[in-house]
């Protein structure tokens, strides 16, 4: 006889009849039978960066794929490979593909689930800190082009979202710093008060408050570009660094950097300047730009950001909280950038 399963945490993104729940805990990748189940499924593909006995088996018949994780393999290319397997194993409509790796496997798995048969049923299961504060729930699919990140995706939303904190045991320090950068941005954006909390309370807290800015906005119309705090030059210096900056270090830089260009533009005051670096360097996180990246490259890649209409467009704070500020001039954003400390990390 199985065991009771652990209570968890339990997230609901509210979405009509693609509502779902976010669940949230130690072993809750037991729920992925049950789950896969009541989707009616007859087959199921996992795309998995962890061993297959990590995972439960499956009452329905199953193809493993190992992912391709990481930013350099977040292509269409991948997404094509992935919709290829899918067809040689005959999945249909009604059967069910499961993600099980980090921000890029969920993203990547998300986009050829959205493609293949034009939607198929996805879960979840991100196996980093990052994927499961932020990059797994919501929706978003996408992957890279030579000329920017995320410039094709589409809106997805999963069946269920299995974040396991067991999983997160293995992972390197440099995986859970990057997982700090996405919290820290949450201080900025509606969840203060983090840092202190127990693990499965801060991936709950940030997943909460993503859930209830999602609900309110699945596709980036108004409030979702809230959730963008610190990306728009945090995607710049990803692509600049050719990936070797990590999302959450480029997205801790990027919220040091947006504190700042508030400030410039007269927005907050110097303690809340002050106040972006020192949440940003409270999770160990740099807060200054790496050496030999040019400044006008960063512009250049900024102007093509997916809110941006070709103008320098950031979420920034103010007097009434964060919000989308379009038209920021040019001269002001390369001031700021020239205002910004260098700091030399082994990023490599």
């Amino acid at each position: 006889m199985s065991q009771p399963l652990a209570p968890d945490h339990r997230v609901e993104v509210g979405l009509g009849d693609r509502t779902y729940t976010v669940h949230i805990g130690a072993g809750v990748r037991a729920r992925l039978r049950d789950i896969v189940r009541e989707t009616g499924a007859r087959r199921a593909v996992v795309v998995s960066a962890r061993p297959a006995g990590m995972l439960p088996e499956l009452d329905v018949d199953t193809l493993w794929l190992e992912a391709q994780d990481g930013e350099t393999n977040k292509t269409l290319a991948t997404v094509a490979e992935l919709c290829s397997h899918f067809a040689e194993f005959g999945l249909h409509h009604g059967d069910v593909v499961i993600s099980c790796g980090g921000g890029t496997t969920t993203d990547a798995v998300g986009l050829a689930a959205a493609l293949y048969h034009r939607g198929m049923p996805v879960i979840h299961l991100p196996t980093t800190l990052l994927a499961q504060v932020d990059a797994s729930i919501g929706g978003k699919t996408g992957v890279n082009l030579p000329e920017g990140k995320n410039l094709v995706g589409a809106y997805w939303q999963p069946r269920a979202v299995l974040c396991d904190t067991d999983f997160l045991g293995t992972l390197p320090e440099r995986e859970w710093t990057n997982g700090y950068g996405e919290l820290a941005r949450c201080h900025f954006i509606g969840a203060e008060g983090l840092h202190d909390l127990p693990l499965a309370d801060r991936i709950a807290a940030s997943v909460r408050l993503k859930a209830s800015i999602v609900t309110r906005d699945e596709r980036d119309q108004g409030v979702r570009h809230l959730l963008n705090y610190g990306h728009t030059l945090g995607h710049a210096l990803e692509r600049a660094t050719g990936y070797r900056l990590r999302h959450g270090e480029a997205v801790a830089i990027g919220t040091v950097f947006v504190g700042r260009l508030a400030g410039a533009l007269g927005r907050i005051d110097a303690a809340r300047v002050e106040e972006h670096r020192s949440v940003v360097a409270g999770y160990g996180l740099p807060t200054g730009l790496p050496p030999g990246v040019g400044h006008g490259e960063l512009v250049r890649y900024m102007r093509r950001d997916k809110k941006s209409d070709g103008s320098l467009a950031f979420v920034l704070d103010g007097p009434a909280g964060a919000e989308l500020v379009r038209d920021v001039p040019e001269e002001v954003v390369l001031r700021t950038l020239e205002g910004m400390p260098v700091e030399d990390r082994p990023y490599d």
